[in-house]
This record gives C-alpha cells, sequence and structure tokens, in this order.
C-alpha cells in the first residue's frame, strides 16, 4: 500500500480510537457503566421486589456489554496500527491478499478481506439439538430417558436415580410425609372463638 494511503487510513485509526475513548468516557460520567450506585445505596435488597433487582441487574449487564463491546472495537483498532507501523496494514490474515481499500474505508480495522470473512460468517452455528460428537462413539450407556429402554430390563436413567438417591437417605429420621399427622403449630391451633372469649367485654 502507498504510503499516503497508509497516513490516510492511520489517520482515519486514530479519529475512531479518539471517539470510542471519548464514547467510554461519557459512558462512565453518564453511569451507563461501571455504576452500582443504585444497588449501593440500600442497606439491604432483602426488601426490594424482585423484579426491582433484576431491572438493576439488567441495567448493569447491559452496561457491561456495551463497555465490552468498544473494548472490542479498541483492541481491534490497535492491532491495526501497529500492522501499519510493521506495514502489514491491509493484508488478510488469513489468506495474505490485500483487502481492497473500499473495504478499509469502510471499516479501516478489518482484518480480513471479503471472501475470508464470508468463510467465517457462513460457518454452521451450533444447534441447541446438537449432541457432542463423543456420544456417537461411547453411545448411551444409561439409556436417553424414561422410554429410551420401554422393553428392556436393563439399568436405565430411572434407576441410576434411585442408586443414587439410595445414598441420600438420613438413618433413625422419618423423611416421607404423613397426611394424617399433625404438623400445625400450637399457636394456630387457637379458633376465632377462643380468641373472642379471651377479650374483655
Amino acid at each position: 500500500m502507498q504510503k499516503l494511503m497508509l497516513d490516510y487510513f492511520e489517520k482515519k485509526l486514530n479519529c475512531e480510537k479518539k471517539r470510542i475513548e471519548e464514547l467510554l468516557k461519557l459512558m462512565i460520567k453518564n453511569e451507563t457503566i461501571g455504576s452500582k450506585s443504585e444497588i449501593s445505596s440500600e442497606l439491604s435488597l432483602y426488601d426490594n421486589h424482585p423484579s426491582d433487582i433484576a431491572t438493576e441487574l439488567n441495567d448493569i449487564e447491559r452496561g457491561m456489554a456495551f463497555s465490552e463491546n468498544e473494548k472490542s472495537m479498541l483492541k481491534k483498532i490497535d492491532r491495526a496500527l501497529e500492522n501499519v507501523k510493521n506495514n502489514t496494514y491491509g493484508i488478510c490474515k488469513v489468506c495474505g491478499k490485500e483487502i481492497p481499500e473500499e473495504r478499509l474505508d469502510f471499516l479501516p480495522y478489518a482484518e480480513y478481506c471479503v471472501e475470508c470473512q464470508n468463510n467465517f460468517s457462513n460457518l454452521k452455528q451450533r444447534n441447541i439439538y446438537d449432541r457432542p460428537v463423543e456420544e456417537e462413539v461411547l453411545g448411551y450407556p444409561f439409556g436417553k430417558g424414561k422410554d429410551s429402554n420401554k422393553y428392556d430390563t436393563g439399568f436405565d436413567s430411572e434407576d441410576s436415580y434411585r442408586a443414587v438417591e439410595s445414598y441420600n437417605e438420613i438413618h433413625n429420621v422419618d423423611e416421607n410425609y404423613e397426611p394424617e399427622a399433625d404438623y400445625v403449630e400450637p399457636i394456630e391451633k387457637i379458633s376465632n372463638e377462643q380468641y373472642k372469649n379471651q377479650l374483655p367485654d
């Protein structure tokens, strides 16, 4: 790349870096990031409604996401500025071809050419139903669930649960609930009529 274009992109990268640093300072000043003042202003969160605490936590998480996004951009810009100094700016990190100036003008910290970036973008996303490849080799030693071995009398997932549960017993303590047992506190046995009779006339 020509020296004139390198200087142009270096200037553009420095302007973008300055803009992001100003934005981060503004976010700190406006308490968008790094502020726990609302949470720390109370002695206890115990009396607050759970939705209030969730809202405050959501604000903190959103601020952290904003902050991390901007810091990630700064890292990319710093790498691009380092590449300008090393005379490797504008070269794709994968294929080694030159990145078109139009792409760099739009995205000055681009590390990949359009083709390589498209290859990254087209990688198959993992699905929530994808299973680890090891399962193909290992199989399912305890079955996939209660109905997986309907006609098999082997050791299935329910048997494994019962085996583990047997270690959770406390001896000399009755853990089973008995409906006929009386679980009412003595103070709660007082009827309204008894209470009224105790009041002075």
